[in-house]
């Protein structure tokens, strides 16, 4: 019999029945992997992407060890957006199919307070919901987690993104010690670690795929063509078509004057240079980070303490003065298991230089092989919306997508990160959508206050 099957889980007949009902065959990976551990009881951090049967994974175990009879919530999923929230809570409740009048919850930003108060006093043994909206309730004691027996966090990466880590930690101050904590992200960042370090209590880490320790990084030398270089920057632009990318100047000057020629080629990019100043440079961060702008193009030093999650590709402008500049440069790709481009352009006079960091990794590839840049544009996937309110006025990322969610009716897969700062909070939001965001928002309330916004370019 293989592995993959759930008859080889201690589960319930009535459970193995419905799993066989609703076309559940065989464990995904990552089912096969984690379900054994959550099962037990114990910890669990798991890599798993939409899509690759996570949700079944935690529900499984959820309902395994469900008191049906103790009216109480007694497992809690927090999510990043309301879709996602809809989409595991229908998912537990066919799940569930199998044990009677467990009742399965949704609390979401967005919708209205007072219905979801109602449901509450009815009660509910599972909750599924976004940090922001579920942190409302504990405050105004409408929801109890006094009897909470497991905590999920589905794609974590997502919440961390959105900005909801001060959501997250004051929610587990409602949340007894005593509990199963299960993780699950795309990613497994830096962030997610010491996320998981805070929150879970020595956790089993499972992956569905394996990856090198050391950076897989494409690493190819560009000899500009007819000395022109930006043109040869736009070629390979339209070949490699990065989602983002980090050009790097040995100079501040040519820094800012070759994101101006950029800008003037229809290519969305952004400078960063000691010139700026503080608010400068975070504006640049912030959007380059957040995905509104695409090319980020930096010196050396403007370039230090950058940590740029998912970088598809480097490309050295200016030839780095060392080998050892060289390699802290194309390092910034290629992380986390993903592979890397880094590219490096040069002039004839410059091919000498290149020896003390050549070896059998690198190509020598000729501009003949790359695509034609006429017509090519490259414009980022968000714009950011700037909000003139931040931590001061106690805002929060749930409040935030709350409101875009709620009156403005805005799709949570249409925000991107949230970042709150002092005294503003950056939002990437689809380009698609700025300009009605931006209207609705003038004419809106976050916290039944209004905020000054402007659209960040």
């Amino acid at each position: 019999m293989s592995n993959s099957n759930f008859s080889n889980l201690s589960l319930s007949q009535e459970m193995l029945d419905n799993l066989e009902q609703i076309g559940y065959k065989q464990m995904t990976p990552i089912q096969q992997k984690s379900l054994p551990f959550i099962l037990e009881g114990k910890d669990v951090i798991a890599q798993a992407k939409t899509g690759s049967g996570k949700t079944a994974a935690f529900g499984i175990g959820i309902l395994n060890k469900l008191d049906v009879k103790n009216f109480r919530v007694q497992a809690l999923v927090l999510c990043p957006t309301r879709e996602l929230s809809d989409q595991v809570a229908k998912e537990l409740r066919v799940l569930a199919r199998c044990t009677h009048n467990i009742k399965v919850l949704t609390l979401c930003g967005g919708s209205a307070f007072g219905p979801q108060l109602g449901s509450l006093r009815h009660g509910a043994h599972i909750v599924v919901g976004t940090p922001g909206r579920i942190l409302k309730h504990l405050k105004k004691n409408t929801l109890s987690l006094e009897s909470l027996q497991t905590l999920v966090f589905d794609e974590a990466d997502r919440m961390l993104d959105m900005g909801f880590i001060e959501e997250i930690e004051e929610v587990l101050e409602y949340a007894p010690s005593q509990r199963q904590t299960l993780l699950f992200s795309a990613t497994y960042t830096d962030e997610i670690i010491t996320i998981s370090n805070r929150v879970q209590n020595k956790p089993l880490s499972v992956k569905t795929t394996t990856y090198e320790s050391s950076n897989k990084i494409l690493q190819k030398f560009y000899k500009a063509s007819n000395g022109d270089k930006v043109a040869t920057l736009v070629k390979i632009f339209s070949t490699y078509k990065p989602e983002n990318v980090i050009v790097f100047t040995n100079t501040k000057i040519e820094a800012k004057e070759l994101a101006e020629s950029l800008q003037s080629k229809q290519i969305d990019a952004l400078a960063i240079h000691g010139d700026l100043e503080q608010y400068e440079r975070n504006d640049v961060l912030v959007q380059f980070a957040n995905k509104s702008c695409s090319v980020l193009v930096a010196t050396d030093v403007a370039a230090r303490g950058l940590d740029i999650k998912e970088l598809s590709m480097v490309v050295n402008y200016d030839l780095p003065h060392s080998s050892e500049t060289y390699m802290h440069r194309i390092g910034r790709t290629g992380r986390a298991g993903c592979e890397g481009v880094a590219l490096t352009l040069y002039m004839e006079d410059e091919l000498p230089n290149i020896q003390e960091y050549q070896g059998d990794e690198y190509i020598f590839e000729s501009t003949d092989t790359l695509e034609s840049a006429e017509d090519f544009t490259m414009k980022p996937k968000y714009v950011t919306l700037v909000i003139e309110g931040g931590k001061k006025e106690k805002l929060r990322a749930g409040d935030i997508l709350g409101a875009l969610t709620g009156d403005i009716g805005l799709q949570g897969s249409s925000i991107g990160k949230i970042d709150i700062y002092e005294r503003q909070s950056y939002v990437a939001i689809e380009s698609s959508v700025i300009e009605e965001a931006y209207k609705k928002l003038q004419n809106s309330k976050i916290k039944s206050r209004k905020f000054s916004t402007w659209i960040l370019q």
